[in-house]
Formats: structure tokens, sequence, C-alpha cells
């Protein structure tokens, strides 16, 4: 049930809920209530405060600037009420609860399952909530409220976010077995794109060390394949043959089959991407949501000390 509706007016929640769906009418259906009640709390919120919240368009209604501020105000709002929520859940004996997780996929795939198992043999009445993304997105759901912790590559330098655990991670070209960039120790990024190959889409911590080098050594690249998909990529260098370029992270399981191979590059922008869990400096963890960053920092911190063991063996 949703407890927050007890103690906040319709107003800022019907708010919520139109600036989400982008809809009067998907937002009244999804508070069974009549699409009149939602627009004239709406119209009534825009009086109060002086400034239009939203644009009518076409197919729906867009947040104006000041819209953008209140919807940012609201969710740290109801994610503030949900961490006292949880505290008080607390006093039970952690039998209720909620965390909301945002990660990145190659952690999604390799790290994350084990550490929510874990968690939720500990704690099976806490629901836990899961979403991925693209790593700058991790850190804006941080920031804006949407999320309570955040795993991540390379997040900005911004106050409002705390690294509360990171760790550097050797980048390499990844190949199928037989390729011929196998026989070359630690290869340089020039030489990996002498081979097909697939770059990670804009925007992603990875792309953004990549274009690093290629700044400073223009290469002429002709066509080439972008992904923003840890899988995509991985099937793409065993069936395409192609030079594809992860940490190993959500690789575990094919480099211990032996359908791919690591390669360390040696290129200095190209010998670390930073692993990093994200909290929020600006507001404070739920209790389960804290137990559940505990317990994720003390996993991730055996993990990948197991995986630094692994690769300089």
């Amino acid at each position: 049930m949703d407890r927050a509706r007890h103690l906040y007016g319709p107003a800022l929640r019907y708010f919520a809920a139109v600036a989400a769906s982008g809809s009067i009418r998907a937002a009244a259906r999804e508070l069974n209530v009549a699409s009149s009640a939602v627009n004239r709390q709406i119209l009534w919120l825009e009086e109060t405060l002086g400034h239009a919240l939203f644009d009518r368009v076409a197919r729906g209604v867009r947040l104006t600037p000041a819209g953008e501020i209140l919807r940012a105000h609201v969710l740290r709002t109801l994610s503030d009420f949900d961490a006292t929520a949880g505290d008080l859940d607390a006093l039970t004996g952690m039998q209720r609860g909620g965390v909301h997780v945002t990660s990145v996929e190659s952690v999604a795939e390799s790290l994350l399952p084990g550490v929510i198992a874990a968690f939720r043999r500990k704690f099976p009445g806490i629901h836990i909530t899961v979403r991925l993304t693209g790593s700058e997105q991790v850190a804006q759901a941080v920031i804006a409220g949407e999320t309570d912790v955040g795993f991540t590559f390379e997040p900005p330098e911004d106050p409002r976010l705390d690294i509360a655990f990171h760790r550097d991670l050797a980048i390499g070209a990844v190949v199928r077995p037989g390729h011929p960039l196998t026989g070359t120790h630690r290869p340089s990024l020039a030489e990996c794109l002498a081979y097909p190959f697939c770059l990670p889409s804009p925007g992603l911590s990875l792309r953004k060390r990549i274009d690093l080098v290629l700044a400073d050594q223009p290469l002429g690249l002709g066509a080439f394949v972008e992904a923003n998909s840890l899988k995509l990529m991985k099937a793409l260098a065993i069936a395409d043959d192609a030079v594809i370029f992860q940490t190993i992270l959500g690789l575990e399981r094919e480099l211990a089959d032996g359908s791919l191979v690591f390669l360390p590059l040696r290129d200095p922008p190209l010998q670390r991407d930073r692993f990093t869990v994200l909290t929020s400096s600006h507001r404070g963890l739920s209790h389960a949501a804290h137990a559940f960053f505990d317990h994720s920092v003390t996993a991730l911190r055996e993990r990948l000390s197991h995986i630094d063991a692994e690769t300089a063996s």
C-alpha cells in the first residue's frame, strides 16, 4: 500500500503521476481518479506557485523548467518519506521496507544476483527494485532521489553524490580464442582497431576513455559497430570475430569456460575504469536501504578481491 498518500495532499501526488506518465489521462488511470480531478489539482498548483508546470503538447504534457524543479523536490520528498517509513519498519525487526537500486548492465549481470540473493536470505521481507541503465543515468537517478544505491563506472564529480566505495578495474580487449590479438600480451587500441571491432556507445564510461585515446591518435575509423549492451557485444566477439572492450565484470563466465579471452590494454587512459557504489550526500538512507548498502559493499569487496587475484594469476 502507498502509505505516502495518507500524509501528502493530492496535488503533489497527482503532479508526480502526470510528470512520470506525460499525460493527464494516463495519470488519472494510474491513480484511479477522474481526469478532471487531476487537471484541477495541476491548475491549482500552477496558480498557487505562480508558474506553469506543464506545456500542453499534441500527445500529452511536457514539464516546463519550473515543473522540472518541482518534480525534483517531489521525488526527494517522497524518497525521504520512504526512508522514514523504512526506519519505522525497522522497529518491527526489518520485516518490511524497500530498496531502490540502479545499476549498469555489467554489474547487474555478474555481481548483483549474488548480492541480492544473499541479502534476501537475511531480510526476506524487504522489497528490492532494480533498474538497469547507462553509467551517466545511474548518477542522475541518485541525484534526483529516484534510487537509493547506484552501481556505476566513472561518475561525475558532483557534491550531491557520495562515492561510498570504489575499485579501479583494468580495461581489456576481449576476443575469441585463436584471434590474432591473442598473440599480443598487452595490445594498444590502435592494434585492436586494425581488426573488426565494436565500441561501447557514446555516453558509456568505457567509450569516454576510448575517445580520449582516439583524440590523441586519430585513426580515420571506417565502418564499425556501436552497442550499449554487454550481452550483444559479447555475442559479437564470439559470432562476428569482433574485438570488444570491457572490464572483467560481466565476463567471468565466458573467461572461465574459455569462450572469450581478456587482453589488458597498454594505452594509459585505458588501464583502468573506476567502478563505484553511489549514494546521495543530501539525504539519508532508510534502515532497509542502509542494510542493503552495507551488505553490498562487504560482498563487493570480497568478490572484487577474488577478481583482482584471478586477473593477476
